[in-house]
């Protein structure tokens, strides 16, 4: 394995990547710790298949309609290659799912999501691309079942991972002073 880059190196250059090459990726450059957490690996084609189904039923069913007057016109275009297909064709879907046995339910996403960015960072940190999505998880149940997931266990987002089909370039990113605010909200940093 190549020298790993520096953290904030890693953090400057994450971006989603929806696109991928159909190389396989080791085992050992997928998954580690979980904790209230737990990864399903998709590895299978068909399985893979029917969660891009999944993806775009939730896309056509109201994702698309609801992204369109919140993302720019090129990253609305890339979000929609992404649920059309491009995402399930990753030779990777980590499907991260919480079981509820193991953590409260309001600190779900506090437990989970924190474990999905250092999953989207170390995936980019060993020069492979990945993206966060949430639209198969409208149809939890049918996921679930896909997955053979018990009733405590439900699934919350899917991470498709694989080697970049093309350059990502540096993440489009607003200034930080733009979001920050200084002791209250309004209040410029």
């Amino acid at each position: 394995m190549p020298a790993l880059p520096e953290f904030f190196e890693v953090v400057r250059r994450q971006r989603a990547c929806r696109t991928f090459r159909p190389d396989g990726v080791a085992d050992d450059l997928v998954a580690e710790n979980r904790q209230p957490w737990e990864f399903v690996v998709v590895r299978d084609a068909g399985v893979r298949a029917r969660i891009g189904e999944l993806t775009r039923q939730a896309w056509r069913g109201g994702g698309r309609a609801y992204a369109e007057s919140r993302l720019s016109p090129q990253l609305l275009a890339d979000v929609d290659r992404g649920a059309e297909g491009e995402v399930s064709a990753a030779p990777v879907l980590v499907v991260v799912c919480v079981d509820a046995r193991r953590t409260h339910e309001t600190t779900i996403p506090a437990s989970i999501f924190p474990a999905v960015q250092n999953l989207l960072l170390a995936a980019n940190a060993v020069g492979l691309g990945a993206a966060l999505t949430t639209l198969p998880t409208a149809f939890a149940l049918e996921l679930g079942e896909l997955l053979s997931l018990p009733e405590h266990v439900r699934p919350l987002a899917v991470v498709p991972i694989g080697y970049p089909a093309h350059a990502l370039g540096p993440p489009r990113r607003e200034p930080v002073s733009d979001h920050a605010h200084r002791d209250r909200y309004g209040s410029r940093w």
